[in-house]
């Protein structure tokens, strides 16, 4: 466990840039914090590595990529990146939140950054802008993910790395039968991807897939117990649900948290990450 926290307190940061202040993962109170946790088996499935500079396993970020990051919103991985000293441009439909990534990607050692508020289709963006581009759980949001994708591949150079990521179908189908029916309207998830169909997708826009991933049990458990705990009205999605949380989710959190410091808790979360995991990811790129 060590070994995570001290990850956590250098994944955000490069040499030069001012170290971010991260919540305590226990409280005085003795609760584990939800998010803390998450991000904690977040970096143990080999995510924010700024040792080898990879934002997730098999995508580096050096000073010299031009790094895409749509439907960014709170900015973690452009924060990376831009901790990395790439150039970064991020955007997203929520113009609060881009002008509060600004603010914080300003204060990294970012080479230069540019925040785009609006829809993803079309960018604004020159042909063959970015070296690396990251669409993470945006692609089920969205009227026409092929279309989303062919953007994002006029946009990347030849040669482009691609992280692409959406909800899992596993997790997904497993929510919808007790999730309200708001999680699966606009502006929320819309579309669910079976595995295959989102790798032939990404196929059929014009990129090589080179690996493909699994991670996030601990969200898709955490996401089913929120649904326990939850009325019609409360937020649909994961980034909208804010603390203080249920005591339920609270007693996941630390559950969770004695596994990882548990000797064996790893090979446990690895065979349930492939189990019933949050997120399918694809590494792809655009042939060069």
């Amino acid at each position: 466990m060590l070994k995570f926290l001290t990850n956590l307190s250098t994944m955000f940061r490069s040499k030069g840039s001012p170290e971010p202040k991260l919540p305590p993962l226990i409280s005085n109170d003795g609760i584990v914090d939800s998010r803390m946790c998450g991000l904690v088996d977040a970096v143990q499935s080999g995510w924010f590595n700024h040792a080898s500079g990879e934002l997730a396993s098999g995508f580096r970020i050096t000073h010299d990529d031009v790094v895409l990051d749509v439907g960014c919103g709170d900015g973690a991985a452009t924060l990376f990146a831009a901790r990395c000293g790439a150039e970064v441009i991020f955007s997203d439909m929520d113009a609060d939140k881009i002008a509060q990534l600004k603010h914080r990607v300003n204060l990294t050692g970012a080479r230069a950054s540019q925040g785009l508020v609006g829809d993803t289709n079309p960018l604004p963006l020159a042909d063959g802008r970015a070296t690396r581009v990251i669409a993470m759980e945006m692609l089920e949001h969205v009227d026409d993910p092929a279309q989303v994708l062919a953007e994002l591949v006029r946009v990347g150079r030849p040669g482009a790395l691609y992280l692409l990521s959406v909800p899992d179908p596993v997790g997904e189908r497993v929510q919808q039968q007790f999730a309200p029916a708001a999680h699966f309207q606009k502006p929320n998830h819309i579309h669910i991807f079976e595995r295959d169909a989102f790798a032939t997708m990404v196929t059929n826009a014009g990129l090589i897939v080179e690996s493909r991933q699994s991670s996030g049990f601990y969200w898709t458990m955490w996401m089913c117990l929120y649904w326990a705990c939850a009325t019609e009205q409360d937020s649909a999605t994961l980034d909208q649900i804010k603390p203080p949380y249920p005591p339920l989710l609270n007693e996941w959190a630390n559950t969770w948290h004695q596994l990882m410091t548990t000797p064996g808790g790893d090979q446990v979360k690895e065979r349930l990450d492939s189990l019933m995991p949050k997120s399918q990811i694809i590494i792809a790129r655009k042939p060069g």
